[in-house]
């Protein structure tokens, strides 16, 4: 920053514990002025690697690429947490304000003539250069950004391809913000017992609780935070509360007026086939697809196909059996989707001797926080001490420390649990500060990875444990996952440092991760009654185990669908009327009308509040064939925690980040690419 510019410096001089960043000292309108002084000092920097009259070396070019704008870097990642995890009126209106600047700022460095010149000359001669595999694959990555940008591009068309990415970010943004908008601004408060049949206690502390932070404290609210709405469509006995609260569920982004979002997908659809065809690529599908593992449209939609064909069967198998559950309780109606988790419930309970209702009590929030420290430690030797009352950006924000075996500092970790108005759904990883080992302009040499896990688990009342569901533990061993592989980071550039790696390929250590909350010698140490302290009954157990594959088809036609709508999006030739497009993708794949998407258009963030999963929600999918096969290798020695494969695991998979292509990592740990086989079996969808 520059000296003369009176700015908050907490914003890019992190002096809280061990670097951290201290929130405290960081007000909402600090930012802007912020913005505007780190554009300015990124763009100096800039126009000094490019105007160097120098001859392009990998360090005075890639190097200062890779360590320029830090400033930016910092505060950009502290407002957009601020943005995703604790936002408010004035945070959104400057997301809405920044999100274009951001886009022209960095299409501005993309289109930079000068610098795209000895960006391209190392690219020419990089068989010359003596790099390493890793140094290798950081220039290409800058390399095809650059072409990606459209630095090839005419000068017209450049300018046009800035005013797509400066338009597409506003409208990301916006589209986030009206599906917060819809859910926070929704919920059905109930009072009588006729409205709370069947509402079991842990349910109802979690609505009462929901409803007091809405002011109104005699009542239960539900709301459509995940953590409550899917438990109340599974427990709740009143039918038409259930169709209430599902309809509002599923339309989140489409309920007219200025939240409406409809209208907004079928601008950035045309905007990104425009982009695709200036950038020479058939499909946005097409472009978003080159430098993954999939490669192509027709790879992803064969798997996802190949998949779909056995999930629709063994759904309509299971919606056989639900329809005989609502006749023989003298019902005339037929399966629709308010009553599928109603009734999934119950057929489970009939199958399986045991229900949701009875398996929370066992799944304490905090022990299975400590069940996934205690996975870590036993697979890659890293401990996790709290400390206790340091200042997290929010209350709710809890402050770890990650050491590994000799008792060294690895990383910073953030969790962040609990639901909330100011926070948008779902459920993510992200980091304030990446691992890398370059020197910096400061002089600090290389920076410790800050990272963090944001969840919407209900919280309870004051003095009440929180408990989970299966489906939400699962969920913070997801993330978990995902913090790992940004925490044992061991990498020297930070643009291939932890999760900079391929879509479709960042979701392995994720996915891989949830395999050891099931894990039986987990599940009887961490999974004890909150109340009397003992541990899940081995009968219990062995019917959690058992049922893990039940309802499996509604799970995946749920995913499927959706992926399958992702990829009719950026596949289509000529753009129409989106929810059009939707109703006649499902149509096609003969959607069955007892289920819908996971996530419908106007309100899947994944693929419209940004460009992070467009053309890659399939990435979920694709990622569970490896992370399936994966686990298998550790079934085969007989030791979910065998040390030799856990060693294999950290050193070709959750340590390396992108500095190599993901097939060689796979391979190095797993030394063969998998087929489907794996997943399709973990799925019981292989007969």
């Amino acid at each position: 920053m520059t000296a003369s510019t009176p700015l908050n410096p907490a914003l890019t001089t992190w002096t809280g514990h061990e670097g951290l960043p201290r929130f405290d000292l960081v007000k909402d309108t600090d930012f802007a002025p912020a913005f505007e002084a780190a554009f300015k000092v990124h763009e100096a920097e800039i126009d000094e690697i490019a105007g160097s009259t120098d001859a392009p070396t990998f360090d005075n070019t890639v190097i200062a690429l890779e360590i320029a704008g830090d400033e930016l870097s910092r505060i950009s990642s502290l407002f957009w947490n601020k943005a995703g995890a604790d936002t408010n009126e004035t945070i959104q209106a400057l997301e809405r304000d920044i999100a274009p600047k951001m886009s022209r700022h960095y299409s501005r460095i993309g289109t930079n003539a000068a610098l795209f010149k000895r960006i391209d000359t190392l690219w020419e001669n990089r068989e010359t250069l003596g790099l390493d595999l890793e140094a290798t694959r950081v220039l290409e990555r800058h390399w095809k950004g650059f072409v990606k940008s459209g630095a090839k591009l005419a000068k017209d068309e450049q300018e046009r391809l800035a005013a797509i990415n400066e338009t597409l970010a506003g409208l990301g943004a916006k589209f986030g913000q009206n599906v917060l908008a819809d859910e926070k601004n929704w919920a059905l408060f109930l009072e009588s017992d006729e409205d709370l049949a069947g509402v079991p206690d842990f349910l109802r502390d979690a609505m009462a609780a929901a409803a007091s932070d809405r002011g109104e404290k005699s009542k239960y609210a539900v709301t459509l935070s995940r953590s409550i709405i899917e438990p109340f469509l599974t427990f709740s006995d009143n039918r038409e509360l259930r169709e209430q609260a599902f309809r509002a569920w599923i339309a989140r982004g489409e309920n007219g007026g200025e939240t409406d979002n409809r209208g907004l997908i079928a601008e950035t659809l045309a905007l990104r086939a425009e982009k695709a065809r200036l950038l020479g690529y058939a499909n946005y599908a097409a472009l978003k697809l080159d430098n993954t593992m999939a490669k192509t449209p027709a790879a992803v939609n064969g798997l996802l196909m190949q998949v779909w064909e056995k999930a629709v069967s063994r759904a309509r198998e299971e919606e056989a059996d639900l329809a005989k559950l609502i006749a023989a309780e003298g019902r005339n109606h037929d399966v629709m989707p308010w009553d599928w988790r109603h009734y999934a419930e119950k057929l489970r309970a009939e199958k399986f001797n045991f229900s949701e209702g009875e398996l929370k009590p066992y799944l304490q929030l905090e022990k299975i926080i400590y069940a996934c420290f205690d996975v870590a430690q036993r697979l890659f030797g890293i401990t996790a001490t709290e400390k206790k009352g340091m200042a997290g950006y929010h209350p709710d924000v809890r402050v770890f420390e990650i050491r590994d075996a000799a008792g060294k500092l690895v990383a910073l970790f953030l969790g962040d649990y609990f639901a909330r108005s100011s926070k948008r759904s779902g459920a993510w990883m992200s980091s304030f500060q990446s691992q890398h080992k370059l020197t910096l302009k400061n002089g600090t040499v290389g920076e410790l990875p800050i990272i963090y896990n944001v969840c919407n688990f209900a919280k309870p009342a004051e003095g009440k444990t929180a408990l989970l569901s299966l489906d939400d533990a699962r969920t913070l061993f997801h993330e978990f996952g995902h913090a790992l592989h940004g925490m044992l980071s061991n990498v020297t550039y930070p643009s291939v440092s932890g999760t900079g790696v391929s879509r479709d390929f960042v979701e392995l250590p994720s996915q891989l991760y949830e395999h050891w909350l099931t894990v039986p010698d987990i599940l009887k140490r961490y999974a004890v009654h909150y109340q009397t302290g003992e541990p899940m009954p081995e009968a219990l157990l062995d019917k959690v185990l058992a049922a893990r594959t039940f309802n499996s088809g509604f799970a995946t036609v749920e995913f499927t669908s959706s992926a399958l709508v992702d990829m009719a999006y950026h596949t289509a030739e000529t753009q129409g009327e989106p929810m059009a497009l939707e109703t006649a993708t499902l149509e096609k794949i003969g959607m069955p009308k007892s289920i819908v998407m996971r996530h419908r258009s106007p309100h899947f963030l994944h693929v419209f509040s940004g460009d992070g999963y467009s053309a890659g929600y399939y990435s979920y999918m694709w990622s569970e064939v490896l992370d399936a096969d994966a686990f298998a290798a550790f079934e085969e020695t007989g030791n979910p925690f065998d040390p030799v494969m856990a060693r294999k695991l950290r050193d070709n998979v959750y340590s390396v980040g992108g500095s190599i292509d993901p097939e060689d990592a796979y391979k190095g740990f797993r030394g063969k690419l998998p087929s489907p086989d794996a997943m399709l079996a973990k799925k019981g969808l292989a007969a």
